[in-house]
């Protein structure tokens, strides 16, 4: 499953050339992480209120082509891999079908504490079954 998620370009995401600053895509990133939680029908802040938390362990971003003020810009995110302590999500940013950005997110399961965890059974059924229907 797929989710895509449709921004525009902010004035502050921007640097003095009018260009998306390298830092704010992960930012977008984790807006398509919660935004794709949520059209599965929980959100980020369900599975904190059950004491799961992913925890950020690797960040990839790899930078093809800049994005600008004012344009219309889709995140596009999908599961990679879901076990019972790691969660891999793959994420693509693009405006009018030019590929911008391309990232991965590496999370660990870990409790309100940041000790690590397993995935509680009924969670880690519900991502499977979405990793599982592509």
């Amino acid at each position: 499953m797929e989710c895509l998620t449709e921004l525009r370009v902010r004035y502050a995401e921007t640097d003095a050339m009018g260009i998306v600053h390298h830092s704010v895509y992960p930012i977008w990133m984790e807006l398509g992480r919660s935004d794709w939680l949520r059209q599965l029908g929980q959100s980020y802040a369900d599975w904190e209120r059950q004491g799961v938390m992913l925890s950020v362990a690797e960040l990839q971003v790899r930078y093809r082509s800049p994005a600008r003020y004012d344009e219309l810009v889709q995140v596009r995110t999908r599961l990679v891999e879901a076990g019972r302590r790691r969660i891999v999500f793959a994420y693509g940013v693009s405006r009018d079908g030019v590929r911008l950005v391309e990232g991965e997110s590496v999370h660990l399961v870990t409790g309100p504490d940041g000790r690590s965890r397993v995935l509680p059974d009924a969670l880690l059924a519900w991502v499977s079954r979405a990793l599982s229907a592509g």
